[in-house]
């Protein structure tokens, strides 16, 4: 078939790799140009080098919402249009211009974790599982019938580096199979729930800030969820950042005051976390690997040689 692609990022390459691999004909590749945002800065294999390398026509758009976008659509007739990590609105009129429509892949299980940064808000919340969707684009945002998903579990040692790697090694099989449902008709697209549905924005610095009063698993998940290459969770010490680059919830309880430094386990030392810690019936967060603002890797108990005062 004609395929149409809408890419960007390590996400769009590898799904438009898959498509000319399949001996699908892409006329036309789509793409954004780079960005200073440093989650776009993440994984970051280039559509427009994949474009140049195959010879294939591309467009540079931030959003893809002029006429010479539509009219070069127009041009190309394809039978079909591929979204893989495109980060801004595509119109209707512009998505329903190939003759079987637009099918979007993104990297959650929808109708939950529909917008951006599904798998560190995933991880964040503690599901039990990720996966990839392979739905038909419409007016709504990542709300369109439901052509195929697929999922992997999510096990505690798990980082959103092991969870960004398997469900990247299902865009490109997924969308291969979507399509060739489309192209036999035998595809069955399923409307989604949209009770179940949940929207979750852009992550910024903001959201890595350690919240000493959310659970001590909550803040695990938070650090687990933005380890490297991610900007990492972190706190303030002494007037500098310190990032969190592993953690650990305690086996025993700690009551007292969030954010006390209380006592070391092994080379970490010991944070009271959780709203009620005053109980002491919570486990605490034992933080083992550190970064400094100067770059310097520490374990906590070097960082904090006396498990004495409170974080921020």
């Amino acid at each position: 078939m004609r395929v149409v692609a809408f890419g960007y990022m390590t996400w769009g390459r590898r799904t438009i790799e898959a498509v000319l691999d399949a001996g699908h004909e892409i006329p036309l590749i789509l793409t954004h140009p780079d960005r200073d945002n440093p989650y776009e800065k993440i994984f970051n294999e280039s559509v427009a080098e994949l474009a140049a390398e195959r010879g294939i026509p591309l467009l540079i758009r931030h959003r893809a919402d002029d006429d010479e976008v539509r009219a070069a659509v127009r041009a190309a007739e394809p039978d079909v249009a591929v979204v893989s990590n495109w980060r801004t609105r595509l119109a209707p009129e512009l998505f329903t211009i190939p003759r079987l429509g637009t099918l979007n892949v993104h990297d959650a299980l929808l109708p939950a974790y529909a917008g951006f940064a599904p798998l560190n808000w995933a991880l964040i919340n503690d599901e039990a599982e990720v996966g990839v969707t392979a739905h038909m684009m419409d007016a709504d945002f990542d709300a369109g019938d439901v052509v195929l998903s697929r999922s992997t579990p999510i096990t505690d040692d798990d980082t959103v580096v092991e969870l960004f790697d398997r469900t990247l090694a299902m865009f490109g099989p997924i969308t291969v199979d979507a399509l060739e449902q489309l192209r036999t008709g035998t595809a069955r697209p399923v409307p989604q729930d949209r009770a179940a549905a949940s929207y979750f924005h852009r992550r910024t610095d903001r959201e890595n800030r350690l919240d000493w009063t959310w659970p001590a698993r909550d803040l695990f998940n938070l650090v687990r969820a933005q380890v490297d290459p991610y900007p990492n969770a972190w706190f303030e010490h002494d007037g500098g950042r310190v990032r969190v680059l592993r953690a650990r919830v305690t086996d025993i309880a700690y009551g007292g005051t969030p954010g006390r430094l209380t006592l070391h386990e092994g080379t970490g030392v010991v944070v009271v976390t959780g709203p009620d810690a005053r109980r002491g019936r919570n486990p605490g967060l034992c933080l083992e690997l550190l970064r400094t603002e100067d770059g310097r890797e520490l374990t906590g108990r070097d960082l904090f040689p006396v498990a004495t005062g409170y974080l921020d």
